[in-house]
């Protein structure tokens, strides 16, 4: 982790203290940036960093006032293209189809590293490695690349990547558990977190571990036009939202506890799953890349994932039709905001 460094680069607007976590100094005498984050589900650990940073001041601190606008029926991509948000949470395949669609919005942070979703299936039962799932019935989410995805594991197996598909969104947790459904794709660091916590055990078959590319699956994403319109106040809430995430990597149960403070009654029900999800993250070193920073990005990774999607005729235009030509894949993310 880089938390003195990243200190360090923003001294004129932040403290250090002794053990170099960020401190907030008074606000400087300037007026607020508002900056809208649109969610893409309810809070959970993804945003944790976000969290954090607005319950310690930090976001204050550097003159931003931060609204976060909770999921609804728009997407986060929708709503930046629109500009009814500065940024917002996204995904690496989300935001490759919404910018073939002409959205002119750009990836300023890695969330997650890596993916944390993988094929999973119960442990108790048969299915023992992906080519087990031939013939088998997979519950879906109905997202375009959920398929491609799996028959390319499968296949790497040694199976056929023929199997039944039924779109069940959110039920699909519950129809694998009551086994209405042999496989599905849980979000490892939350539903996964949450089955185990339920005492539910669940076999993993990691798409990397069959050839697969990682990717990004978690990113902050930013409206390119306000970023050139306003791009230090861009940089003083990235960089925000940067310490807030190391924060939570330093000390997790306070990141834990400030989440579930930040969403009265959301976390009622489970107040366990925040701590399990974040000690998830952090062992499996999900929030850093391997020199140990948050939010760094690299092409090779950026175009490993979205040239799949696109050699799958997945990422198409305004119109519907797939690109006859691969997106330029260094003008999806960059690092120009990070501290």
């Amino acid at each position: 982790m880089k938390i003195i460094a990243a200190c360090v680069a923003v001294a004129l607007l932040w403290g250090c203290g002794s053990d170099g976590n960020p401190t907030p100094s008074p606000s400087p005498s300037r007026e607020l940036s508002t900056v809208r984050l649109a969610l893409d589900w309810t809070p959970n650990t993804n945003h944790v960093g976000f969290y954090v940073a607005r319950s310690k001041g930090l976001f204050d601190a550097v003159g931003i006032d931060l609204e976060i606008l909770p999921y609804a029926t728009s997407t986060p991509e929708a709503l930046l293209a629109a500009h009814q948000a500065e940024c917002g949470i996204s995904f690496q395949d989300s935001l490759t189809f919404a910018v073939a669609k002409g959205a002119d919005i750009v990836s300023v942070a890695a969330i997650l590293q890596r993916t944390a979703s993988a094929i999973g299936v119960l442990a108790e039962g048969p299915i023992q490695r992906p080519r087990d799932l031939d013939g088998k019935t997979y519950a879906s989410f109905g997202y375009p690349n959920e398929v491609p995805t799996l028959k390319a594991v499968i296949e790497a197996d040694g199976g056929t990547g023929d199997f039944t598909v039924a779109t069940l969104d959110s039920a699909a947790y519950e129809a694998l558990y009551n086994k209405k459904a042999d496989f599905t794709i849980p979000f490892t660091a939350w539903e996964g977190v949450e089955a185990d916590l339920r005492g539910i055990d669940l076999r993993y078959f990691r798409f990397a571990d069959y050839g697969f590319p990682e990717f990004y699956q978690v990113v902050l994403a930013c409206d390119r036009a306000w970023l050139d319109r306003e791009p230090e106040a861009a940089r003083r809430f990235v960089g925000a939202a940067v310490l807030g995430f190391e924060a939570a990597l330093a000390d997790p149960v306070g990141a834990a506890d400030a989440l579930i403070a930040e969403n009265p009654g959301v976390f009622d029900a489970n107040k366990e799953l925040p701590k399990a999800s974040l000690d998830f993250l952090i062992e499996g070193g999900y929030l850093v890349d391997g020199q140990g920073e948050f939010g760094r990005q690299t092409r090779d990774r950026w175009q490993a994932y979205s040239e799949f999607l696109y050699r799958e005729g997945l990422v198409a235009d305004a119109d519907g039709k797939p690109l006859t030509a691969p997106l330029d894949y260094a003008s999806l993310f960059t690092n120009d905001f990070l501290p």
